[in-house]
């Protein structure tokens, strides 16, 4: 049986091959505890990780020592958010972020409003960018943090970083960024954006499940308050045995995306553009988010006149493809994304999120669009022809012709 086409990346990704090779060695011959300082297998296993470590520094112009190693972006966000409230709380008890937020910023956001914080949602614009003078009006003498997404998970716009960094560093408040989708698809420098505290992930980007990072800045230095305390790993920000062969896969991973970026950027858009340009030739198709600010392969669409959940039903044999972000698939809430854009609540819940990504193909492109299109032609006219079917009246027994 024919696998369907995977185009579902911001999801996640499948893991490249060369990272699996170069994760092999830590699960067998070296496969020691980076902690254990008596032998060669904590040696060796302690380098790789330091080699890691340095790499991921590298990639986003940071120092090694400001890399804290975590299990994904989820668990970054949170330390991010919740490190510095607790450590900032006596300043001030106010955190900005925007509405477009992935939830594991919104729901670190809303347990701290019930311990006693104030946080502004900010709104966005049509386009999915958030308006930099909305976010000036709502800094106070009491902010101690502002949160905004690099790359939006389900429409792929991507903030402008580096003017909100001004912003936060002018009125000295401290800008956090979940920079999950962003790393290695577009160029990233915490000290050029003004960065303090960045969230890393490995698993959208051809790297392993359960690992990820964050980036504290530490000159100046910067408090936070850890999450996780046990051995006191990772200068006691977060404790737990280091798992070697996902930092090293984590590492390599990063290193391919930023050796393949210019490349891969211009091949990926060429196939996000040929999609769209088929997509839009049908009438009620509507583009979520700014046309040209965006990830290189991310397209997200609200298709007129078709149910949502008979759209994916009738996709999901040929293409593998979401309506929103992986982590509220099982929910029956339309997008909090599409709806900060302004969508109606049926529009919303009719779209569709492509990620074209590193193994996709120009013939897989094509046959997606096909694919998409005969079977939005095929729910429109379904649903035309049930609405003109005649209607019979309850009351009267009548049958009556019902043209709506």
């Amino acid at each position: 049986m024919q696998r369907p086409i995977f185009l579902d990346g911001h999801g996640t990704t499948p893991t490249d091959s060369r990272v699996v090779k170069a994760m092999m060695p830590y699960l067998q011959e070296q496969f020691g505890n980076p902690s254990s300082q008596s032998h060669l297998y904590g040696w060796e296993a302690e380098a790789a990780v330091k080699l890691s470590r340095e790499t991921l520094a590298e990639a986003i112009g940071a120092q090694p020592e400001e890399i804290i190693f975590t299990s994904g972006a989820s668990e970054a966000n949170n330390l991010a958010l919740k490190g510095v409230a607790e450590a900032y709380f006596q300043r001030g008890k106010h955190i900005i972020t925007v509405k477009t937020e992935h939830r594991a910023v919104l729901e670190p956001c809303r347990y701290l409003e019930s311990l006693g914080f104030e946080v502004t949602y900010l709104p966005i614009q049509s386009d999915g960018l958030l308006q930099l003078k909305d976010l000036e009006d709502a800094l106070r003498p009491d902010t101690i943090l502002v949160s905004v997404m690099a790359a939006n998970n389900e429409i792929g716009v991507l903030q402008p970083l580096a003017a909100i960094g001004r912003i936060c560093h002018d009125h000295k408040v401290l800008f956090h960024t979940d920079a999950a989708q962003a790393i290695g698809k577009i160029p990233l420098d915490v000290k050029a954006m003004n960065i303090d505290l960045m969230s890393l992930t490995a698993h959208k980007l051809y790297g392993p499940k359960g690992i990820g990072a964050l980036y504290i800045r530490r000159r100046p230095p910067l408090n936070l308050a850890p999450q996780i305390h046990g051995g006191g790993q990772e200068h006691g920000l977060r404790s737990g045995t280091m798992p070697t062969h996902q930092i090293v896969g984590f590492s390599t991973a990063v290193e391919l995306a930023l050796t393949e970026l210019n490349r891969e950027a211009g091949r990926q858009k060429r196939l996000r553009n040929r999609l769209w340009s088929s997509l839009k030739q049908l009438d009620g198709i509507i583009l979520n988010g700014h046309e040209t600010e965006r990830l290189p392969g991310s397209l997200n669409v609200s298709v007129e006149g078709v149910d949502g959940a008979a759209l994916l039903l009738g996709l999901r044999s040929d293409i593998a493809v979401s309506s929103g972000s992986a982590c509220a698939s099982g929910r029956t809430e339309p997008s909090h994304v599409l709806l900060a854009l302004g969508r109606e609540r049926d529009l919303a819940s009719a779209s569709l999120r492509f990620c074209i990504g590193r193994f996709n193909t120009e013939h897989e492109i094509d046959r997606c669009a096909s694919t998409v299109c005969q079977t939005i032609e095929a729910l429109r006219q379904s649903h035309q022809s049930f609405k003109d079917k005649p209607n019979l009246d309850k009351t009267s027994g009548n049958t009556t012709l019902s043209i709506n």
